[in-house]
C-alpha cells in the first residue's frame, strides 16, 4: 500500500504547477486529491468567466451549495457530541459561530487557501466572501471526492482539534445588539425593537419575538426564550442582512432623508410668545414732573376739592354710553390738555 508521499511521486503530473497545487492540497486538507479537477473548480472565482464544453459556467459556486449544505450537516454532527445535554438554541447559535463568513473567511486565510484562488485581475481581491465560499466549495469537492466520513475527519481533526478551539467559540458571547446599535448612532439612524408576539412552548416557557425597526423601514424578526435573546437574534439578523441586501439599506437611508428632511424645513413665521398679552395693553406714552406744573400753594386746596366735586358729577352722570367696544387710545396732546385743565381748574 502506498503511502501519500510516494503516491504523490509515482502520479504522472504533466506541469510542474500542479505538482504544486497537490502538495499545497496536503498541507490544508492532510491527505492527496483522487479527482483533482474537483478541487481546482473549487478554487475558480466566478470572476473568472470560464466555461466548459457545453457552455455552463465552470466556477466553483456550484460546489460552495453542496459544501455549505455539507458544513451544516458535519459541523452540526460535531457540535451534537460535544456539548451534550445542551438545549436546541445553544447548538444552533455555536453551529452558526463556527460556519458563518466571516469565521470560513479566517480559516481560509489561515490555511493558505486564499492565495491558491484564481481569480479575474479586474475581481475584487479583498472581497470578505471569497475566501469562505471558497473553503465551503473545498468541502463540497472534498464530499465528492472521498464522501462525508472524510469531510467529518476534515473538520475534526484538521479544523476543531489544530486551529478552532470549539469550547471557547460556543462560551464567546457576541453582543450583536450592541453592534446594531454602535453602527446606527455611527450613522444616526433611528433604531427600535418591536414586540411581535409572546407565546408559550410545549413546556409552558415563554417564547419571545421581537422585530427590529431602522427608521420605520422593518428589519428581521428573532425569536428566543428572553426578551434580549430575541432581541440578539433579531439583532444578528439584521445586521446580516444589511452587509447582503444592499436595497435594504437603501431603503434604511432613504427613509432618514425623508424624516432629517421633514426636520429641518424651515419655519417662516416665527410666533411672539408675548403677542397674546399685548393686545389688551393701549401704549400710554411716558410722562415726567416736566409735563406737568406744580400748582402754587394758594390752588392745592381748590384742587382738591375741585377733584372730589368732580368725583361725585361723574358717578351722578354714569352712563353706559360711555362704554365703547374698542376704547380709542388718547393722544400725547390731549393728555397734557387734561392734566393742565384738572391742575389749574377753579
Amino acid at each position: 500500500m502506498l503511502n501519500n508521499y510516494n503516491f504523490i511521486d509515482r502520479i504522472r503530473l504533466p506541469f510542474r504547477k500542479e505538482k504544486e497545487l497537490y502538495s499545497s492540497l496536503y498541507k490544508i486538507l492532510g491527505f492527496y486529491p483522487r479527482n483533482i479537477q474537483l478541487y481546482k473548480q473549487a478554487l475558480l472565482h466566478k470572476s473568472l468567466r470560464r466555461r466548459n464544453e457545453k457552455g455552463r459556467p465552470l466556477n466553483n459556486e456550484r460546489l460552495e451549495f453542496l459544501g455549505d449544505a455539507i458544513l451544516d450537516a458535519v459541523v452540526g454532527d460535531i457540535v451534537f457530541r460535544h456539548f451534550e445535554g445542551k438545549r436546541e438554541g445553544f447548538l444552533t447559535n455555536t453551529r452558526s459561530k463556527l460556519v458563518q463568513r466571516e469565521t470560513l473567511g479566517r480559516l481560509a486565510k489561515e490555511m493558505g487557501i486564499t492565495r491558491l484562488i484564481t481569480t479575474s485581475d479586474r475581481s475584487t481581491v479583498h472581497n470578505s466572501y471569497m475566501g469562505g465560499n471558497a473553503f465551503e466549495a473545498l468541502v463540497g469537492a472534498i464530499y465528492l471526492d472521498r464522501g462525508y466520513e472524510a469531510c467529518m475527519r476534515f473538520m475534526q481533526k484538521r479544523i476543531l482539534n489544530q486551529i478552532i478551539n470549539i469550547d471557547k467559540v460556543a462560551y464567546k458571547e457576541v453582543n450583536f445588539k450592541s453592534k446594531l446599535l454602535e453602527w446606527s448612532q455611527k450613522n444616526r439612524v433611528r433604531l427600535e425593537f418591536k414586540q411581535v408576539e409572546q407565546t408559550k412552548d410545549e413546556n409552558s416557557s415563554p417564547v419571545f419575538v421581537y422585530q427590529v425597526i431602522l427608521e420605520g423601514v422593518e428589519g428581521c424578526a428573532g425569536k428566543g426564550y428572553s426578551k434580549k435573546e430575541s432581541q440578539q437574534n433579531a439583532c444578528k439578523d439584521t445586521l446580516q442582512r444589511l452587509r447582503r441586501e444592499p436595497q435594504f439599506i437603501d431603503s434604511v437611508f432613504a427613509a432618514k432623508t425623508e424624516r432629517t428632511k421633514m426636520e429641518e424645513e424651515p419655519i417662516l413665521s416665527v410666533p411672539d410668545p408675548e403677542a397674546d398679552q399685548r393686545d389688551f395693553i393701549v401704549e400710554q406714552p411716558q410722562t415726567t414732573e416736566r409735563d406737568f406744573p406744580r400748582p402754587q400753594k394758594s390752588q392745592q386746596k381748590n384742587v382738591s376739592d375741585n377733584d372730589n366735586q368732580s368725583a361725585d358729577r361723574h358717578d351722578m352722570d354714569f352712563s353706559l354710553d360711555d362704554i365703547t367696544a374698542t376704547p380709542r387710545a388718547k393722544s400725547r396732546e390731549e393728555i397734557i390738555a387734561e392734566a393742565e385743565e384738572a391742575a389749574f381748574a377753579e
